[in-house]
């Protein structure tokens, strides 16, 4: 090979250090890195190459100082910093470690699944903790990929739980996403206190005003999709919009459900909530328009965990205004901390003799405990 093709010399040698199917011969490529060396000493992947093969040999200092020398010619040279932030975590410098993997990550944003090991190390670490967190709150672009991370792994998500709580009322709160994927993290282990506590933990003051045991009971237009928020799963056959009172014809705020004169079979609207066991009331005041059910319009209260109906609070058909509607239901001592709380059809075919017509709105749908 010409010694002066440097870019292939580098490839083969990587090839061969990086062949799993046989052992490389060490010294064979340490004489060929170091002859390449010679026609282009400014070349930062070749100190690298040079200095992985001196690691493999056991000569680590030498190899740390050549990863040095690498990192001296270019600050993102990819394999230098690799080892240098193994180092540093294995040093217990895991603040410089941090400041190296957010280098790495913003050059080579690929490389997150190998220094992905680190990081419960780093993060159970005071220092590596800060750390980590200061580099998100200034918006490292690894951020999300982080967040959704940890949240993958039941070491990892206490840690995206801690980092999201710590984030509020920052100048960089937890978005949408970020905190979905931590609270699905919870769900998929069942543990769905910590996904509720997150939940409220993460809202805005002005978000803490719509709280009660259903979360923006007026059906206010402000929905972030976050769960434990309204949820408006796509269907056709009908149309959801949220409205305040100002914009309102006559005043008549809240979620309107336009029906479209076609079958509808399935949730219209739907929401997480947390009811303790014991006795509630469900509260809706609602008007409607020319409202035809054929196949009812209900809402239903669920454990997540089971197929078990907690309570059905129907919805009559016709033509109304303002008018009030409750139910008494009560939730058991049995284990149910997240029921699932869904507008729905009993319809099971979407057959065209059961057309919906009409206008539902909704002004105010609420859970209130009362005495047992």
């Amino acid at each position: 090979m010409d010694p002066l093709n440097v870019e292939a010399l580098i490839a083969e040698i990587t090839s061969d250090l990086n062949d799993t199917s046989k052992a490389p011969d060490l010294d064979a490529l340490l004489a060929r890195g170091k002859r390449a060396l010679a026609f282009d000493l400014a070349d930062a992947r070749l100190y690298s190459l040079i200095g992985e093969i001196k690691y493999r040999q056991g000569e680590k200092g030498e190899a740390y100082k050549l990863f040095d020398q690498a990192r001296n010619l270019s600050k993102t040279e990819i394999h230098a910093l690799q080892r240098s932030i193994g180092r540093n975590i294995e040093a217990g410098d895991l603040a410089k470690a941090v400041g190296e993997i957010d280098i790495l990550l913003r050059r080579w944003p690929d490389q997150f699944s190998a220094i992905s090991e680190g990081l419960p190390t780093i993060l159970s670490n005071p220092d590596g903790y800060q750390a980590v967190l200061a580099a998100i709150r200034a918006e490292a672009p690894w951020r999300a990929i982080l967040i959704y991370a940890l949240s993958k792994t039941p070491r990892g998500i206490d840690y995206a739980n801690r980092l999201l709580l710590d984030l509020t009322g920052s100048s960089a709160p937890p978005n949408s996403s970020e905190l979905s994927a931590v609270i699905s993290g919870y769900f998929r282990q069942k543990e769905y206190g910590p996904a509720y506590r997150l939940f409220l933990f993460s809202l805005s003051d002005q978000e803490r005003k719509l709280g009660g045991y259903i979360f923006n009971s007026k059906f206010e237009p402000v929905s972030r999709g976050k769960p434990f928020d309204w949820q408006i799963p796509g269907q056709s056959g009908l149309e959801v919009t949220f409205i305040t009172s100002q914009d309102a014809v006559e005043g008549e705020g809240g979620a309107t459900v336009r029906f479209l004169n076609t079958p509808v079979k399935s949730a219209a609207l739907q929401q997480l909530v947390s009811l303790p066991s014991g006795s509630y009331k469900i509260s809706l005041i609602a008007s409607a328009r020319n409202l035809k059910l054929p196949k009812g319009l209900f809402w239903s209260i669920k454990c997540v965990d089971s197929a078990g109906e907690i309570a059905r609070f129907n919805i009559p058909e016709g033509t109304y205004n303002r008018q009030t509607l409750s139910q008494d239901f009560s939730v058991g001592p049995a284990a149910c901390p997240i029921q699932l709380l869904t507008l729905q059809t009993a319809a099971i075919a979407e057959s065209w003799r059961f057309r919906y017509v009409g206008t539902l709105v909704m002004h105010n749908l609420s859970i209130e405990r009362v005495p047992s």
